[in-house]
């Protein structure tokens, strides 16, 4: 692994373990903020909490890359009569990702009170085959706290009280095959590249000036509805390619994603990302996602005047334990940089 993809991983998994559902992403942002002051990059926080800076390019056009820090989660919706947690989704998800899994409960003080995601019936010895049909959804999932608590007392003595935000155990790990699996490659595998990248063009500048815009609330579909650089005159959101039956998106690949749920993105910009991945000598896969949809897609929506595409690493399993290999990521950040580079 070369040191700039080994800085890019370690960064990627520094910021899985950071916790930053939508609605709680100060810390990720910190993380990325304390990344750019080292390389010396200038960089400004929208009034909506998201995170922008650019390296500047050697002719004209300027070029977005939009990603997102902010990942599945959940909120406190109810302090149960038995002292535990019935949670509100942050994100789309099936219940049935998330059960079993450890959590973090973040209380208005700081403090954190950690815990179990199960569902009612959740003992098979006591349910037997009620537990086996059970539907998975809002009515039958529980948060079991980690400390005594039997009652809605108990449970707020510990500073729990709704509308507290509640992480997943992130378990990101690097694999000696060079696989990084856990929760929430989605999407801050791009976000870790475009560090990766911008070290990339602080030693060679850009044909193009290059701004990299860091979202905070893309999981519910509002991230880059404001907030890209008004100069942007193409916007290409980076994002997590989903790996399945159907799908021609790979681990290790990057993906140009040309059409999703918002229907095709811009087939002249595509082209002319086609054109950069020939140039660089990738394989860049084709792939369309039909219960999907980006920040390029909520910029739009918000009346974005300028082109936009969808690219990104080819993620297995999205919205559940995802895994991606260094090889995307390396795709991925090469794309880019032989796209800003052509000019």
């Amino acid at each position: 692994m070369s040191p700039d993809l080994a800085a890019t991983v370690d960064l990627l998994l520094r910021l899985m373990n950071t916790p930053s559902p939508t609605g709680f992403t100060e810390g990720a942002i910190r993380l990325l903020e304390a990344e750019l002051d080292t390389l010396g990059v200038p960089h400004a926080r929208t009034k909506k909490g998201a995170l922008t800076w650019e390296v500047a390019g050697t002719g004209a056009g300027h070029t977005t890359f939009s990603g997102h820090v902010d990942t599945l989660g959940a909120m406190v919706k109810e302090i149960k009569d038995n002292g535990r947690l019935r949670l509100a989704m942050l994100g789309g998800y099936d219940w049935a990702t998330v059960e079993g899994e450890y959590v973090q409960v973040h209380t208005g003080s700081g403090a954190v009170v950690t815990g179990t995601v199960v569902n009612t019936l959740q003992s098979t010895h006591v349910h037997g085959p009620a537990l086996r049909e059970l539907k998975r959804e809002q009515a039958v999932m529980e948060v079991r706290l980690d400390a005594r608590t039997a009652s809605p007392e108990e449970t707020r003595a510990l500073g729990i009280e709704v509308g507290d935000f509640v992480s997943f155990e992130p378990r990101a790990v690097l694999t000696d095959a060079g696989y990084i699996k856990g929760r929430h490659l989605d999407d801050k595998a791009a976000v870790a590249v475009f560090v990766g990248v911008t070290r990339a063009l602080l030693g060679a500048p850009p044909a193009r000036t290059v701004a990299f815009h860091i979202t905070t609330y893309e999981e519910v579909g509002h991230g880059a509805a404001t907030g890209i650089p008004p100069r942007t005159d193409e916007l290409i959101a980076v994002d997590m390619a989903a790996v399945g039956e159907g799908q021609t998106s790979s681990e290790h690949h990057v993906t140009l994603c040309v059409a999703d749920s918002g229907g095709p993105y811009d087939h002249a910009l595509g082209g002319r990302l086609r054109e950069s991945a020939r140039r660089a000598g990738l394989e860049l896969r084709v792939d369309l996602y039909p219960y999907y949809a980006s920040d390029g897609t909520a910029a739009w929506r918000a009346g974005g005047d300028y082109p936009v595409a969808l690219i990104g690493p080819g993620v297995d399993a999205s919205h559940a334990y995802e895994r991606t290999h260094t090889d995307a990521l390396e795709a991925t950040a090469r794309l880019m940089l032989a796209h800003v580079r052509a000019g």
